[in-house]
């Protein structure tokens, strides 16, 4: 019998690949074969820290496509890569396709394109493939782009997505708030002409989605109810997380310091704060120096990741002697083995930017949470961990904006000194894990997904 053939492609993003990376390992365990498209940058990231085990290789195939910009150009400015992608990648997409179809044996059954490449739907749609939208964020997030029509209606934001007015938006009873329309996940840029563009993206996503057969996503019902109940078309497969294969994800961009594990062994058990801030989180040095000296005077040890990159200044700026004061205590590396990391006995909490994927992860260990979010949808998603599910607290800023050495140490003492954070996580993780295994809503709709492909594959 044939297989099921699935050309998936992410937005090109490291909390974008993670996720649909890991859904593109459970379609391969189910006998599905993927070919999986990255821009070719993140192509080359991918593969040299790749996790694709022997078995995988016989059903997964990564390739590449190019973005539009070359080699130098600097990917991090998001309005030029944004209008890049959509002029040169669906064609580019088209090309490949009609290569791979050649081989009548080996046709393309399905695209699963992330949401926020809504033009690859488009493509498929043009080419008479069928088609399934993939959300890796939060539903929250997602129902605000949902939603974007409406907020131009009530006058909130213009047509560009640009905010008009400046207020908390509540878009359902039974979800959290935006607590400010410069928190919406299009209108974290500071330059205008990237707010257009995620905005023009958000749009296209909004379009394309009513394109898809499917539209599923990364999350559970456990954990996002009011936000699924508005929308009942999304699917939620998730959590996506890498714990059929003990914690190896693929995916990565940077290559990950497996010995912070064996750091962790000699630690006590629930003694250690994991400190890590994703793929986009910038300091100054201020912050940065507040945030070393606020870890020292915890005085408990500490596992803390600076990539390369997070302070803007070249290198990062440790204060005088800190690495020496700090020892055995504090290890610092550069990137971690994060799901790993967060399943160690030894981890009693996580400082994090409150990323979806690093939510999701601290979620289904049953970690309390100490909330710093950057930018985007990190805000929402802190919210969720304050004020749903009540796992966590948030930072205080000063009156210059910088969160101090003294608010670190004293939020880490209120957070471990309280048992109620860890039981009512430990409670939700075993509602969310269990959506996960045979039986459960996300486990469930997961398998009706596989099974529709398989039925296409057979009428085609």
């Amino acid at each position: 019998m044939a297989k099921p053939h699935v050309l998936v492609i992410p937005y090109p993003a490291q909390g974008h690949v993670i996720p649909i990376m890991e859904l593109a390992l459970r379609l391969v365990n189910h006998g599905v074969k993927v070919t999986f498209v990255n821009t070719e940058v993140n192509h080359q990231l991918v593969t040299s820290n790749s996790l694709v085990t022997d078995g995988s290789k016989d059903l997964m195939q990564l390739v590449a496509i190019p973005d539009g910009l070359e080699p130098w150009e600097d990917r991090s400015n998001l309005c030029m890569l944004t209008n890049s992608i959509l002029q040169t990648m669906p064609h580019k997409l088209e090309m490949l396709i009609e290569t791979i179809n050649k081989e009548d044996s080996n046709k393309v059954t399905c695209i699963i394109a992330d949401d926020g490449m809504g033009w690859a739907i488009k493509v498929a749609k043009k080419m008479g493939i069928a088609r399934a939208a993939f959300w890796p964020a939060s539903v929250a997030s997602l129902a605000c782009i949902m939603s974007f029509q409406r907020l131009i209606d009530d006058g909130i934001i213009d047509n560009n997505g640009i905010p008009i007015i400046h207020q908390m938006i509540q878009l359902s009873e039974t979800m959290p708030p935006f607590n400010s329309t410069n928190q919406l996940p299009w209108t974290c840029f500071e330059d205008l002409g990237t707010v257009k563009a995620f905005f023009q993206v958000v749009v296209e996503g909004v379009e394309a989605a009513s394109l898809t057969e499917w539209f599923i996503c990364n999350s559970s019902t456990e954990l996002e109810p009011g936000a699924l109940s508005l929308y009942p078309q999304l699917l939620p497969i998730g959590p996506l997380l890498a714990s059929s294969r003990l914690g190896d994800q693929s995916g990565h961009f940077w290559q990950e310091d497996s010995t912070s594990l064996a750091w962790l062994d000699q630690q006590p058990p629930c003694s250690v704060i994991y400190v890590a801030f994703g793929s986009f989180t910038l300091f100054n040095k201020t912050q940065f120096q507040e945030l070393a000296i606020g870890l020292e005077l915890s005085n408990r040890p500490f596992l803390w990741v600076v990539r390369p990159g997070m302070t803007k200044e070249t290198t990062a700026a440790y204060p005088d002697g800190y690495v020496e004061r700090v020892g055995s205590r504090g290890r610092i590396v550069s990137w971690a083995p994060q799901q790993k990391v967060l399943a160690h006995p030894s981890v009693a909490c996580f400082v994090s930017h409150c990323g979806w994927n690093s939510t999701l992860e601290g979620v289904a260990n049953g970690l309390p949470f100490l909330c710093w979010p950057y930018f985007a949808d990190q805000f929402h998603n802190e919210t969720y961990i304050r004020d749903i599910w009540k796992t966590g607290l948030g930072f205080d800023k000063d009156e210059v904006g910088i969160i101090t050495r003294g608010e670190i140490k004293s939020k880490v003492e209120q957070l471990l000194g309280e048992n109620t954070f860890r039981a009512t996580a430990m409670d939700i993780k075993e509602k969310v894990t269990s959506s996960i295994r045979e039986g459960g809503s996300s486990h469930k709709n997961l398998s009706n997904f596989i099974e529709w492909m398989r039925i296409l594959t057979q009428k085609s």
